[in-house]
């Protein structure tokens, strides 16, 4: 399994509002790509600035490519993430998961953390 990893900074102001957008864009459609097996959103808020941190984990790197093209370490962005985020970070980075966190785990973080949106 690969996870891959994106780092976006917008303003705090807009840290609920680029949540809600991300669910709407890149979460939904990295969860209807082949191969996807989750995606997993942090949130830091640390006025004046939200950090996030999108993690999305790939059977193989043919099925990133259904996502992200032929260019695997270029970021995805919309059309509307250059009316939020502060910088567009062109790369993102691709990490083989050697552990995966176990099932009851992630039924617990299911239970426990609120949904984007």
């Amino acid at each position: 399994m690969i996870a891959r990893i994106w780092h976006g900074t917008v303003p705090a102001a807009a840290a609920e509002e680029y949540a809600r957008y991300i669910e709407e864009t890149g979460v939904s459609e990295v969860r209807r790509t082949p191969g996807n097996r989750g995606v997993l959103v942090l949130r830091r808020v640390a006025v004046p600035e939200a950090d996030f941190l999108f993690t999305s984990f790939w059977d193989s790197l043919q099925a990133i490519r259904r996502f992200a093209g032929d260019d695997l370490d270029r970021a995805v962005y919309y059309p509307r993430d250059r009316e939020f985020l502060l910088a567009l970070e062109p790369h993102v980075a691709h990490y083989e998961v050697v552990e995966p966190p176990r099932a009851d785990l992630a039924a617990h973080l299911a239970r426990i953390l609120r949904p984007l949106g």
